[in-house]
């Protein structure tokens, strides 16, 4: 096929071929080769940044773990140095040896506890005297006597005893998960966050044993918290835009450099937030697109048309704690000045650019626009555009001026034809310049019915032109709803609709658009009966039917007159569908084939099976509640939801034989849902077949 060009577009194209390749290979030297550059060097830091956090992280906590064992050491070398308070001194060195300590403590095997802690007059310790700096604390072990009392003397910066305050407590360490935990493990530990009650912080502890040969006598622990981690992070940023964070084993964040509150304390249990539930979206989107199959390592990711580097890393196995270092760093902050000066290049030689094609696009024009006019007016006729606004052409050119009222006849004639004839179908017949031929071919599609309840009835009632209103109204909510979910509109039938999708041109999930053309017919029948009820005005109610099967599709009828349809037994089903709605007061009814179809999709019940005329089997068929993800007013509510798993039960023991099960799932759903017609329908079958006079559908 010869390919056809624009006379205008050849001038500006032929012109662009001159003259844009020479700005564009400086602009795109220049920019490759400084922003492979800048990459290298930004994925450098992000690497030497990670190495060098993990590694401070370690030795952040490893004299920590070792004062920990070491004190413990002592209590396995001298039994009786715990068990009473010569131990302060030495707690009280091991508490002011790290600002990040904030208590030092003794749990013992007999109940007693002994600790040296800091102290936060404006938290937990308002009531301490003024000045206090540290408390020192400790409970005895019981003795038979219900009340045991927790003691406290309060110092200042040194030393310096301010105050003393006991009171009765329960408190017992053997109790604590720190304590239980430790003792399990038989070694080292680390705990999971907590929330220290002193001074209102997230933190861990660290704990080890100690024995007496192989008696366990109690734990050593230090309680500290991660608030100078968060700080640390904060402080070494390699960018302004770098975000960095510490991270457990299931990915909840431990500590930001944003120094945000990342954690909850619920019952007094600390909750950490998960890094995909911050409220910043992006460290969940670059968590989303960490490399599954190796991990360390950099990788790279776009987020709201920004480019990011990141890199997730596990704290190595010694450290005790399966924590992972999370750092994210935008390339902008390496590469924005390099892509300044290359914006400014790239529109100094651009601004050269569009003066010259706008010179050449004006004499062009001169020659081409009349012409160009009638193409794009060709081109609406083909593609269904509206071209009702455009402006007559007015040319001196006699030919020119010829053809423009040819295509105006043409728009015309194509727009009335169009009018009886499927769309799609006109396309073809424009695109193929074949005539139509009467034939056909069978094709698996599905068939939508659809009719209004009672119009009989209302015909009578209601004044002529008044119901011509109001059934052209339903009808242009049935045709917005099928052309919305690019079906066919084959015939309208008095007040009702006849449609199919998956001819003339293929789609793939025909079904599922069926059914979603059928839900915003009902959505907008809604919308329409609340306005008419507010005019005093009877509600019009829309039953419809639908099936998938093959049928024959194609142009039927004679020589003289024709009408692209389609016909088979499918066709039949789905007319008998629409009226079985009548039988059980549902308004979609859905055969099983669409449910085999697009069922996953859709909130369905199941109804009963019928007969169709011409067939053996009955039908299975199901009522079309909501459907899943295409918009908030078709999906299901609670409600919806309730009743269709109640109905699925009852169907089931139907099916299975058991009626007296059945009768009763389906008096229960009128229980939850009194008046629903498809249970009182099915309740009442069930008793004719009970009483062995079965009611034929």
């Amino acid at each position: 096929m010869v390919r056809k060009w624009r006379l205008r577009p050849i001038i500006l194209i032929l012109f662009a071929i001159l003259t844009v390749p020479v700005i564009v290979t400086i602009v795109a030297i220049n920019y490759f080769a400084n922003e492979r550059t800048v990459r290298d060097s930004a994925e450098a830091l992000v690497a030497r940044f990670r190495v060098e956090a993990l590694s401070n992280i370690h030795k952040d906590f490893e004299p920590i773990k070792s004062m920990v064992l070491g004190a413990a050491e002592v209590g396995s070398s001298q039994p009786e140095f715990y068990t009473d308070n010569r131990s302060r001194d030495y707690l009280f060195s091991i508490l002011k040896h790290s600002n990040r300590v904030v208590a030092m403590y003794i749990g013992a095997e007999d109940g007693s506890f002994r600790q040296a802690r800091r102290v936060d007059r404006s938290g937990g310790d308002e009531h301490s005297p003024a000045n206090t700096q540290y408390a020192w604390r400790w409970i005895e072990p019981a003795s038979g006597i219900d009340d045991r009392l927790d003691h406290y003397q309060y110092l200042n910066d040194t030393g310096q005893e301010l105050g003393e305050a006991a009171q009765p407590t329960d408190y017992d360490p053997r109790t604590r998960p720190w304590y239980r935990q430790t003792v399990a493990r038989g070694g080292l530990s680390i705990t999971d966050p907590e929330l220290f009650a002193i001074l209102d912080l997230i933190g861990f502890t660290v704990a080890a044993p100690y024995f007496d040969g192989d008696r366990l006598l109690g734990v050593a622990a230090a309680d500290l918290t991660l608030d100078d981690l968060s700080e640390y992070l904060a402080d070494s940023r390699i960018s302004p835009g770098t975000q960095s964070y510490i991270l457990d084993h299931g990915g909840r964040v431990i500590a930001n450099s944003e120094r945000a509150r990342t954690y909850m304390t619920v019952n007094g249990e600390v909750e950490l937030q998960h890094v995909t539930s911050l409220a910043d979206e992006l460290p969940a989107v670059a968590f989303s697109a960490r490399p599954r199959d190796e991990a360390d390592r950099l990788y790279s990711f776009r987020h709201n048309g920004e480019e990011y580097i990141a890199t997730l890393s596990t704290l190595r196995p010694e450290f005790g704690k399966r924590w992972q270092l999370f750092i994210l760093t935008p390339v902008r902050d390496f590469t924005g000045a390099l892509e300044r000066n290359n914006a400014r290049l790239a529109m100094f030689g651009l601004g050269a650019l569009l003066l010259q094609i706008l010179i050449i696009y004006y004499l062009s024009g001169v020659v081409s626009k009349p012409l160009e006019k009638l193409a794009t007016k060709v081109s609406g006729i083909q593609e269904r555009r509206n071209n009702g606004t455009q402006s007559p052409l007015h040319t001196p050119i006699r030919e020119v001026e010829v053809l423009s009222r040819a295509i105006e006849t043409l728009d015309t004639t194509v727009r009335s034809f169009a009018a009886f004839v499927p769309w799609g179908l006109v396309r073809q017949l424009i695109a193929s310049d074949q005539k139509l031929e009467l034939g056909g071919h069978s094709r698996f599609l599905t068939i939508f019915f659809s009719d209004l309840e009672s119009f009989s009835t209302l015909s009578e009632e209601m004044p002529s032109r008044e119901l011509l209103i109001r059934v052209s109204a339903y009808l242009e909510v049935v045709t917005r709803a099928v052309n919305q979910e690019s079906g066919t509109i084959d015939k309208f039938i008095g007040d009702g609709v006849m449609a199919f999708w998956g001819a003339p041109n293929l789609l793939e999930d025909h079904a599922w658009h069926a059914c979603v053309a059928a839900l915003r017919v009902q959505h907008g029948m809604i919308a329409l009966n609340e306005r008419w009820t507010g005019e005093n005005d009877r509600p019009l109610k829309v039953r419809i039917g639908i099936h998938s099967d093959a049928v024959l599709v194609g142009n039927i009828g004679s020589a003289e007159r024709m009408s692209y349809t389609v016909v088979g037994d499918g066709v039949n089903i789905a007319s008998r569908l629409e009226g079985v709605n009548k039988e059980y007061g549902t308004r979609v009814c859905i055969s099983h084939s669409v449910f085999k179809e697009a069922g996953e999709r859709l909130l369905v019940r199941p109804i009963d099976e019928v007969t169709v005329k011409g067939r053996r089997a009955p039908v299975p068929i199901y009522e079309l509640m909501a459907a899943y993800g295409v918009g908030q007013e078709l999906e299901p509510d609670e409600r919806a939801v309730q009743l269709a798993e109640m109905t699925w039960r009852a169907h089931t023991a139907l099916i299975a034989g058991q009626r007296e099960a059945a009768l009763c799932h389906y008096r229960a759903i009128l229980g939850a849902h009194p008046g629903d017609p498809v249970a009182l329908r099915m309740i009442e079958r069930i008793e004719a077949m009970e009483a062995g006079h079965p009611v034929p559908i």
